[in-house]
């Protein structure tokens, strides 16, 4: 039976505004052309949680993400009034993890990251992508390396004791001299997190209607193979697909996500899951922010039994710790032998180890992660 309150709870908002919408982006993202009335924004976010907070059953949020888009183009003080709006409704845990997406482009004060840091943002995420002035160039970024250097630098001084830097391999020219030169100069900055990601050409994207030349297989296995030698030789762990922390400064928020957890959704384009009365339930908001501000026009289906398999493990075999029987069952309400037939053939391939409690997939299940996906019925 699924029982919601043993199931972990987290908060996404989204900011759907950039200053320039990236070619590879396939976000929900929209440039700003108009001024940003972002108090009328953070309004709605808050009435937008109101939707959701039946299904909350009392429980406590112990992560959120605020993610975009540029989250930073709003000013601390919208984001403490949502922070401590979404607190006034719903309780959140005193440890919370809140995370904030930060773009080097486009702030890199000191004070104005101390601003976020006294609003309630514990840790911060910045887009780096690259440290290459032409490779940033041809993804369409609005910073430079410099850029940011700075922002790392002033996260520090500002107090943030946790920074995830996120950067881009297999990039448009880029060379394996390219991609181990990113790693080398994001490692100078000092970040406890990494999320190190393949760039993936998506539909309704320029990228895709003009897709640039790409390093090809050979090559994205060399930099796959010396980019992970470097991070562990760093220090760094790799604990999902494209996640690398050092001891103690993993994700919350998005291991929720990949244990199939629940979260709320807000903001344009959002989407949540929330178990409520042996029921799961996704929630989608209208993705247009001028139909959003109108209205968040909410929307909720449940999840049907045949595809809370799939979905499940579409989640957990991210993460190298694998998942436990236990786990699967709490939180599909499915009987852990339908995973039997899936189970013998991922074994058989090579692609999961397993004993009474866990299933873990091995490097050559994490390696050919999409052909472990496909074995499932």
């Amino acid at each position: 039976m699924l029982d919601p309150v043993e199931i972990p709870l987290s908060l996404y908002a989204h900011f759907p505004w950039c200053v320039r919408k990236c070619p590879y982006c396939d976000f929900n993202s929209h440039q700003l052309t108009a001024s940003l009335d972002e108090n009328r924004y953070i309004d709605q976010l808050l009435f937008d949680l109101e939707a959701d907070r039946v299904l909350t059953h009392d429980r406590t949020i112990e992560t959120l993400f605020l993610g975009g888009g540029t989250p930073s183009l709003f000013s601390a003080d919208a984001i403490s009034k949502l922070l401590s709006g979404i607190a006034t409704r719903i309780p959140i845990a005193a440890d919370v993890e809140v995370t904030m997406e930060i773009n080097p482009g486009s702030i890199e004060q000191v004070s104005r990251l101390a601003a976020y840091r006294d609003a309630g943002v514990t840790r911060l995420s910045i887009g780096a992508q690259s440290f290459g002035t032409s490779q940033l160039q041809k993804l369409g970024r609005i910073h430079d390396p410099d850029d940011t250097r700075r922002v790392a630098a002033a996260a520090r001084q500002a107090g943030f004791a946790q920074v995830n830097l996120d950067l881009m391999h297999g990039l448009p020219g880029q060379t394996v001299q390219d991609a181990m030169r990113d790693i080398e100069d994001a490692l100078a900055l000092a970040p406890d997190h990494l999320s190190w990601y393949q760039l993936t050409i998506e539909p309704n994207t320029v990228f895709y209607n003009r897709p640039p030349a790409l390093p090809n297989d050979e090559m994205i296995d060399t930099i796959n193979e010396e980019g992970a030698r470097a991070l562990r030789d760093a220090g760094f762990l790799q604990y999902e697909l494209s996640a690398w922390a050092i001891p103690d400064h993993k994700c919350r928020h998005n291991i929720n996500y990949w244990r199939f957890g629940d979260y709320i959704g807000i903001g344009a384009g959002a989407h949540g899951k929330l178990t409520d009365r042996g029921r799961i339930i996704r929630t989608t908001r209208t993705r247009l922010p001028e139909d959003y501000l109108r209205s968040p026009n909410r929307k909720a289906a449940p999840v049907a039994e045949g595809e809370r398999v799939l979905e499940f493990m579409i989640c957990c075999l991210r993460l190298h710790a694998g998942f436990r029987l236990e786990d699967f069952q709490a939180r599909t309400g499915l009987p852990g032998s339908v995973l039997n037939p899936f189970l013998n053939r991922a074994e058989e391939r090579g692609l999961i180890a397993r004993d009474q409690e866990a299933i873990i997939p091995t490097e050559r299940g994490m390696h050919f992660h999409n052909d472990l996906l496909a074995l499932i019925d």
